[in-house]
């Protein structure tokens, strides 16, 4: 199973959808997110939840005695 890293960005009302975009957009280009999850509420705030897979580096075997 994968294991994700969250990222959580809320935008007010007053934030247009183009500037949202974008900043979605570069969060995807350069920090590599994924859009997880987006929710809209009644007041217009826009919330989004961005996810990233944590990569685990495994230990490499020591030879020792050289």
């Amino acid at each position: 199973m994968a294991d994700y890293e969250y990222l959580v960005l809320s935008f007010g009302r007053e934030v247009e959808r183009n500037d949202i975009r974008r900043t979605l957009t570069e969060h995807a280009e350069y920090g590599h997110w994924e859009l997880a999850r987006t929710r809209t509420y009644v007041g217009g705030r826009t919330k989004t939840w961005l996810r990233r897979r944590i990569i685990r580096a495994r230990r490499s075997t020591v030879i020792t005695g050289w």
